[in-house]
């Protein structure tokens, strides 16, 4: 009985696909274009400082404190702090990336081997994993300049010795 119930069950499939035969277009007949996201350009050197300086403008360190809340799940910005699922964030602005010797980092942060400047922190806060390729950082990234500017200017004032601004 039951054998006889899945053959009948396959038959009926089998039949209606035959009666509602639908042939599929060989080519979409819409296509999804992706929006895109607008990311600064190094055109010139004079040019970026003068952007930097304009965008740091837009933040405060009392407004980064309250953002920087965000990271405290992975991150310590305290001197003498722990390592979380996040390195410790005392002094991150100029330094080098992944240059914490009790932290294992991931081999694209590694292999970046940048100096965290103003400029660098902000494209890899807008969206890490689009920025450093690879990265381990699974946060999605501020949308908000006011955000990243406040938090760039939070984490410069946790140092012994903070990037001057520009």
């Amino acid at each position: 009985a039951i054998i006889f119930t899945v053959l009948v069950v396959f038959g009926i499939n089998k039949v209606t696909d035959l009666i509602f035969y639908v042939e599929k277009p060989s080519e979409a007949v819409y296509k999804v274009e992706a929006p895109s996201i607008k990311t600064a350009s190094s055109s010139s050197s004079t040019s970026e400082a003068f952007n930097i300086k304009d965008f740091l403008a837009l933040g405060t360190m009392e407004h980064g404190q309250k953002v920087f809340k965000k990271c405290t799940a992975c991150h310590v910005v305290a001197k003498g702090g722990k390592n979380k699922i996040g390195p410790v964030l005392y002094g991150v602005l100029g330094r080098k990336s992944g240059s914490i010797t009790d932290y294992k980092y991931s081999k694209a942060l590694i292999a970046h081997g940048k100096v965290w400047s103003y400029e660098e922190m902000n494209g890899y806060l807008l969206k890490p994993a689009a920025h450093i390729k690879g990265t381990k950082m699974a946060f999605a990234g501020l949308k908000s300049e006011k955000d990243r500017a406040s938090v760039i200017l939070y984490m410069n004032s946790q140092s012994d010795n903070p990037l001057p601004k520009p």
